[in-house]
């Protein structure tokens, strides 16, 4: 799965050279958004104080904003694009891989054509996407954990103040949290996931053996038994996901309310002020989401590991 791409000399300049080219992207996109954040806590700091300003220095820093967010934009653009040229190609150094060697095995390999064709796709898409967004959160762990750790100075509850950096550590905890909860709540999705793309395989199998023989295959009692299967599943499959996203959601909704919590106290008692507690807001969000990159993507790494376990089956099979 990573062989084929990262140790092939035919693919040594994209696997390593794209690589280095996304990991220096984000670098700038996090530096664009620490820059963002400092813009917060004069902007609103201006506004709470507005009488005091004149509106040029109103227009001057929207102005300011727009040199830093409109450079954001061009770059994740052009990020995003890379991304689906680099995920193409592992999958193409992936299929031609294992196709090379799928040819060479003379006893039939149960559901191939759907590992070769569907299953190295959204690997490679997966891993790729996923690989990025904890290299970002690691850089932005990075970038805001100093910046948060200077503004828990702002804190004014009981006990928590007196931690340093209690803005951090409250990051860290209900991240923490948010993960061991999130693993019990979905322990049942990679199984599930990985049974329903079976019974998708042999419903498939079917359908494409009939596109040749319609006699011997595609018979409606056939294909009406394994659509139940599929329907039965899907709607196991569609339950425990339905739970879960009732945790996911509340447990995002109340990270939002987290930050103005600890740090309402300090506005109303005037040790802070509004530019820092929305300054605070984001950086908290930025520092708890990197925290919480694995609860963010719980469905994709599901459908990842249900995947990965089907390789590595196909891999077995064809003496890869």
């Amino acid at each position: 799965m990573f062989g084929s791409f990262f140790k092939n000399r035919k693919w040594f300049a994209w696997a390593w050279g794209g690589g280095l080219f996304l990991l220096l992207s984000l670098f700038v996109q996090v530096e664009l958004t620490v820059k963002i954040n400092e813009w917060y806590g004069r902007f609103y700091n201006m506004l709470q104080k507005a009488t005091e300003h004149q509106l040029q220095e109103f227009w001057q820093e929207l102005l300011i904003f727009g040199y830093i967010a409109f450079p954001y934009v061009l770059i994740a653009t052009l990020t995003s694009y890379f991304t689906r040229l680099y995920a193409f190609r592992w999958r193409e150094a992936m299929t031609f891989s294992y196709v090379s060697q799928w040819q060479t095995v003379e006893e039939e390999v149960e559901g191939a054509s759907q590992r070769i064709q569907e299953d190295i796709y959204r690997f490679a898409r997966i891993v790729e996407s996923l690989g990025l967004q904890v290299i970002r959160a690691i850089l932005t762990l990075v970038a805001f954990m100093p910046i948060l750790w200077g503004l828990s100075g702002g804190v004014d509850i009981p006990y928590i103040k007196d931690i340093p950096g209690s803005l951090v550590w409250v990051a860290l905890l209900v991240s923490v949290g948010g993960l061991l909860i999130s693993w019990f709540v979905g322990i049942k999705l990679p199984g599930l996931e990985y049974n329903n793309q079976k019974v998708e395989a042999a419903f498939r199998k079917e359908l494409v053996y009939a596109e040749d023989d319609k006699v011997n295959f595609g018979k409606t009692e056939t294909i009406v038994e394994l659509f139940t299967g599929l329907k039965f599943n899907y709607h196991r499959l569609f339950l425990h996901y339905g739970y879960f996203d009732i945790w996911l959601n509340f447990f995002e909704q109340l990270m939002i309310i987290v930050p103005y919590l600890i740090m309402g106290p300090g506005l109303f008692t005037g040790l802070i002020t509004l530019g820092v507690l929305v300054q605070v807001s984001n950086a908290f969000s930025k520092v708890r989401e990197s925290f919480s990159i694995f609860i963010g993507n719980w469905t994709t790494i599901t459908e990842l590991r249900s995947i990965h376990k089907r390789l590595k089956e196909f891999e077995h099979n064809i003496g890869y």
